[in-house]
C-alpha cells in the first residue's frame, strides 16, 4: 500500500498536525457541506417498477409502508427520496429500540423539570416578599415549554400536505409495539392527558419534533386531516401480529445487482471512478453471495481506492467482512 495515506502510524511517533484532512465521502458529510450537495445533485433513488408501483398503492390507500430487506438495500433511505420527490419537507425518524413506547413516539412531558422551576420560582417570590395565591399562580411554569410532540406525534398534526414519518426498525422494539400502534394509525389521532385535564380552555402550544417551532393543542386533542406518508422499516428479526401486516402495504426491497450497484457507485462517486470500479464490484458481489455484505461496505472500498489507497486482497478482507461475523 501507498504509505503517504496512513495519518496514524503508532509506536513511538512523534505527534504531529495533519496538514491537509482527508475530504469525506460525499455519504458521511454533515452540516453545511451535506445541505450544499443536496441542493446542488439530488442523488436520485434507484427502485424497480414494480417496487416503485408498491409505493404509490400505500401514497393512494394512505397506509402505513412495512419496508423488509437485508442491511444497505435502502429501506431507510426509501423514505428521504419520497419526502424530496413530493417536497414533502424533512422526514421525522423515529429510531425504535427496545425500549421505545408509543407514548415515546407521541410526546414527551418532563414533569419532574417543571416541578423543580415552579419550586425555584416559589422560592424565588417568597424571598422577595410575595405572598398569596395570586403569586403562586404566576410562579406555575407554562406547561407547554415541558411538553414536546415526538416524530409520530408531530406526523399526525393537522395540515394539508402530509410530513413523511420513518419509524425504523420496527422490528428491535417491544413486542407489544405493533400493536399498540395500530389504534393510532386506524384512528389518526391520539390524546395528551395532561393538557386534555385543563379542559376545553386556549390551545396550549408545544413544541414539535426536530424544530424549535410550537403548535397549538386544543383541548388536548391531536387529529390529523391527511394521514403521514410513514415508512417502516423492518430487518426481519421477528414477524409481526397479523393484524399489524393487514393495516400495512409490504415491500420487500431485494439487493440490488450487478449492473445496479455499478450505477450507484457511479451516482456516489462519479463517472470515473464507478468506470474504474468494475473489478471491486465483481468481487463484493462474489463474495456477497457465500456472507451478509452491504452495499455501504462497497462503497467503502471504492472510496478508499479512489483515494490512493492499494486495496489489495487484505485490505478488502477487512471491508468485506460478513455482517454476521462475530469475533473470537
Amino acid at each position: 500500500m501507498a504509505q503517504d495515506w496512513r495519518l496514524f502510524q503508532g509506536g513511538d511517533t512523534e505527534p504531529h498536525e495533519v496538514e491537509t484532512w482527508p475530504t469525506a465521502p460525499p455519504w458521511r458529510r454533515f452540516g453545511d457541506d451535506a445541505r450544499r450537495r443536496d441542493q446542488q445533485r439530488p442523488l436520485p433513488y434507484l427502485i424497480s417498477d414494480e417496487d416503485r408501483d408498491v409505493v404509490n398503492m400505500a401514497l393512494h390507500l394512505h397506509r402505513p409502508l412495512l419496508v423488509t430487506g437485508r442491511p444497505g438495500t435502502g429501506k431507510s433511505t426509501l423514505a428521504h427520496a419520497i419526502a424530496r420527490e413530493l417536497k414533502l419537507g424533512e422526514v421525522l425518524h423515529w429510531p425504535v429500540n427496545s425500549r421505545s413506547t408509543l407514548t415515546e413516539g407521541l410526546y414527551s412531558y418532563d414533569a419532574v423539570g417543571r416541578l423543580r422551576e415552579a419550586s425555584l420560582k416559589r422560592r424565588a417570590d417568597e424571598t422577595a416578599g410575595g405572598t398569596g395565591a395570586a403569586k403562586t399562580a404566576e410562579s406555575e411554569p407554562d406547561i407547554g415549554d415541558y411538553l414536546r410532540l415526538g416524530a409520530l406525534g408531530t406526523a399526525l398534526l393537522p395540515a394539508d400536505r402530509p410530513r413523511v414519518l420513518l419509524v425504523d426498525e420496527l422490528d428491535k422494539g417491544d413486542v407489544d409495539l405493533p400493536n399498540d400502534l395500530l389504534t393510532v394509525f386506524e384512528e389518526g389521532e391520539f390524546e395528551i392527558p395532561e393538557l386534555a385535564r385543563l379542559g376545553e380552555g386556549e390551545a396550549i402550544r408545544v413544541q414539535i419534533s426536530g424544530s424549535r417551532k410550537k403548535t397549538g393543542i386544543p383541548g388536548g386533542w391531536v387529529r390529523c386531516r391527511v394521514f403521514p406518508v410513514v415508512v417502516i422499516t423492518s430487518n426481519g428479526e421477528r414477524e409481526f401480529p397479523p393484524a399489524f401486516l393487514r393495516r400495512c402495504v409490504r415491500l420487500d426491497l431485494k439487493q440490488p445487482d450487478e449492473q445496479q450497484l455499478q450505477r450507484i457507485v457511479t451516482m456516489h462517486l462519479g463517472e470515473e471512478i464507478g468506470a474504474r470500479a468494475q473489478e471491486l464490484i465483481a468481487d463484493f458481489v462474489s463474495r456477497r453471495n457465500e456472507r451478509e455484505l452491504a452495499t455501504d461496505q462497497l462503497l467503502n472500498a471504492v472510496r478508499l481506492r479512489s483515494s490512493g489507497v492499494r486495496v489489495d486482497q487484505d485490505v478488502l478482507d477487512k471491508l468485506f467482512r460478513s455482517l454476521n461475523e462475530v469475533d473470537a
